[in-house]
């Protein structure tokens, strides 16, 4: 990139121009052992010269992790305006924080944050009395890396499990508290994996986990999911199995929970993270198990119920799901009979005061209906304005709660909701060093490779010039029917006030358009996705948002295995790639903790030639070209990732650093003691979030921040 100060440019308007460039940074790159490892899958030969990065235990891949990050934050050190970004960062985000109040017998609680606490409180109060604190995870260790994970009451409030997780790890432990007196009553449950706590009057409680795996608890394989019913004041080796761990019938997800008149337990068992079998026992008579779904071919759970009346939410011959109605003591799919049928729009369904609410997504927009217990429409509620409803529902009892409200440029305001008369006003509102009315959101529908229109909301500050030369993050998902609805980020509004525009895509693959949508971005039809996310990057350019020189492409998780693929399969297209917490080798990311359970949206390499050649023919680990010039990219994982464990990143990064061509870097940042996001403290938060997008607009060309800048820009 060109510039000149803006004195000089003003001479250059009567004499010539005099033209810099930054010299690039030459990075010296640790060098990568490799080693022989060749897998054979259909007589193909595939080599995985970096298997041995698979072993997170060992002492040369620690070496390792401690070399890459010595070169990875030598390089970022050198970034003359990330101090600046980190300062804002934390300005912006030091404001206090409010989470909408839920009631809990005697106390009403709600999580808060004074500004930069690495970790939210949780605070309660008593009718009108003054709140106090009734956990703080920032006492739970000395850098905040231990967070709370989870919380679950018993009906009548007076006992409370709480979860923690620390750094970052999906694996919990459970402490039980008497709620008046916060003092802890029993021992320390540990080993607790992708799972809820639902008590049983004041007695017990149900939870899930895995057997603790063989190897590295982060790393190794567990497919074999259970749930307990622990008894309160006996030793949790005493649990007793309610379901799963039968050999013959594997279940890689199960969940118990119970209704809320405490009469039935409902059980949910998944082989993958879409479809799943559903299971009732009536607690009352203790009878046997009864069977609602014996198969995994739709996504079903038990919302409400009134005596033995089940009211269920189901895609079952709905793709955008509807509510049903049966009885439990004949609860089969024959029985079942509409109660809110479905409609064009994708549904969310909650119940509270008396009333059901049915949320639907009208082109990823939140709309909002009440209906009372007969299926009869009370109302549609008028939202605050065009985004993201959330916390419609509460205890039967209830005839007030709170609903949240947010898009991409407004802060998360809560509203207290009367259900009676469909009547709300603020309850509380940000008072936050950002003003959404200098700021605009449109929505737009491009065209993707085969014609399918895909929609894609963009923000910016308003009047942005569509000259091309915006620096642009395009965010996109596209996975596991999970839905990219407006919302508000700290981190989004810091980068929009540089100038920057932030554009994100309902690609396939995702639920915005139901199960239809979803469907369309699995296993072969993967690339649908990546395509869509192309689009959508060559629609900006087009419209002059933004250039290629400008424009960075991000997403985590899934969204990192979509950045990775589009990168090296279209690396002309951006100037920098920010892949987080990536699922990044498709040949074997279902050998890894709960992996095997993504197979529905991604198949797997042993399954078939036909899936093993797809899968190969765009895993990023596997396409990155000797002599190729990659866009800028910086990976970024965590150590204790036990999701989508660190070895995908390390053998990305490997592989980049191997074979890019040219000088733009490709480096990783590896966050110890951290995980896949969840629990990460505001510290550590704020400290990425300088770096990725302090190194995004230094590679993008800038020297200081484009807010701030007194150079004037010259670009052939």
């Amino acid at each position: 990139m060109k510039k000149i100060t803006f004195l000089l440019a003003v001479l250059v308007l009567a004499a010539c121009e005099t033209e810099k460039k930054r010299d690039p940074i030459v990075v010296n790159y640790p060098t990568t052992q490799k080693v022989d490892t060749v897998d054979t899958y259909f007589g193909t030969e595939v080599k995985d010269p970096y298997r041995w990065l698979e072993d997170d235990r060992s002492k040369e891949t620690e070496a390792w992790v401690k070399t890459q990050n010595k070169t990875t934050f030598g390089y970022l050190d050198s970034i003359p305006f990330r101090e600046d970004l980190k300062n804002r960062l934390e300005k912006l985000w030091n404001y206090e924080k409010l989470g909408s109040p839920f009631k809990e017998g005697e106390y009403t609680y709600f999580y808060k944050n004074n500004g930069l606490q690495n970790q939210y409180v949780v605070y309660r109060k008593q009718g009108d009395g003054a709140e106090e604190v009734f956990l703080d995870p920032n006492t739970f260790s000395e850098d905040g890396t231990t967070s709370l994970a989870g919380l679950s009451f018993t009906k009548d409030g007076s006992l409370a499990t709480y979860l923690i997780s620390e750094g970052g790890s999906d694996w919990r432990k459970a402490i039980v508290i008497d709620a008046k007196t916060k003092e802890q009553v029993e021992d320390t449950l540990v080993d607790i994996k992708f799972s809820g706590i639902s008590w049983k009057g004041n007695k017990g409680f149900y939870y899930s986990s895995y057997d603790k795996p063989k190897g590295s608890e982060l790393s190794a394989k567990t497919d074999q999911h259970k749930l307990y019913y622990h008894e309160l004041g006996t030793p949790q080796a005493n649990d007793k199995l309610i379901f799963g761990g039968t050999p013959e019938e594997k279940h890689r997800y199960v969940g118990g929970y119970l209704t809320e008149d405490q009469r039935y337990l409902i059980i949910t068992a998944s082989t993958s993270t879409s479809g799943n079998k559903l299971y009732l026992k009536d607690l009352t008579t203790n009878g046997d198990l009864i069977t609602i779904l014996d198969n995994t071919d739709s996504d079903t759970y038990v919302m409400e119920n009134e005596g033995s009346k089940l009211f269920m939410v189901t895609n079952m011959d709905a793709p955008n799901k509807k509510i049903v109605v049966t009885d439990a003591s004949n609860p089969t799919p024959d029985n079942w009979t509409d109660f809110i049928p479905e409609t064009e729009n994708v549904l969310t369904a909650g119940s509270g005061g008396g009333y059901f609410f049915t949320e639907y997504m009208v082109d990823a927009i939140s709309k909002v209906l009440q209906y009372d217990f007969d299926g009869k429409l009370v109302r549609e509620v008028k939202l605050p304005g065009v985004g993201s409803a959330g916390g419609f529902g509460g205890k039967k009892e209830d005839k007030e709660f709170y609903f949240s409200f947010t898009n991409y440029n407004t802060p998360g305001s809560s509203y207290k909701y009367n259900v009676e008369t469909g009547e709300y006003a603020q309850y509380w509102k940000p008072e936050i060093d950002f003003n959404p009315a200098d700021y605009e959101s449109t929505q737009v529908f491009y065209e993707s490779k085969d014609g399918t229109k895909v929609p894609m909301i963009i923000t910016h500050k308003k009047g942005v010039e569509l000259n091309g030369k915006n620096p642009t993050i395009l965010y996109g998902y596209g996975g596991f029917n999970i839905s990219l609805t407006p919302s508000f980020s700290i981190v989004n509004a810091v980068w929009m006030e540089q100038g920057g525009v932030y554009a994100v895509p309902n690609l396939r693959g995702g639920g915005e358009y139901g199960k239809k949508w979803h469907d369309a971005g699995t296993k072969t039809q993967k690339q649908n996705v990546f395509d869509d996310f192309i689009a959508a990057a060559e629609y900006l350019i087009a419209n002059k948002y933004t250039s290629k020189e400008y424009l960075a492409i991000r997403g985590g998780s899934n969204g990192g295995l979509l950045v990775g693929a589009t990168m090296t399969q279209r690396p002309d297209l951006m100037q920098v790639a920010l892949p987080a917490v990536g699922v990044l080798d498709m040949l074997r990311y279902h050998t890894f903790t709960a992996g095997a359970g993504w197979a529905y949206d991604y198949g797997t390499a042993e399954e078939s030639q036909e899936m093993f050649e797809y899968l190969k023919g765009y895993s990023p680990v596997h396409n990155v070209q000797e002599g190729v010039e990659y866009p800028a990219t910086l990976v970024t994982t965590g150590d204790h990732d036990d999701r989508v464990v660190p070895a995908h990143s390390f053998k990305f990064a490997a592989e980049l650093q191997e074979k890019q061509a040219g000088n733009n870097p490709t480096l990783i940042r590896i966050e110890t003691n951290a995980g896949h996001g969840a629990g990460t403290p505001v510290s550590k938060t704020i400290e990425q979030y300088a770096d990725i997008f302090g190194f995004t607009l230094f590679n993008m060309g800038y020297d200081q921040l484009p807010n701030q800048a007194v150079l004037k820009e010259f670009k052939d």
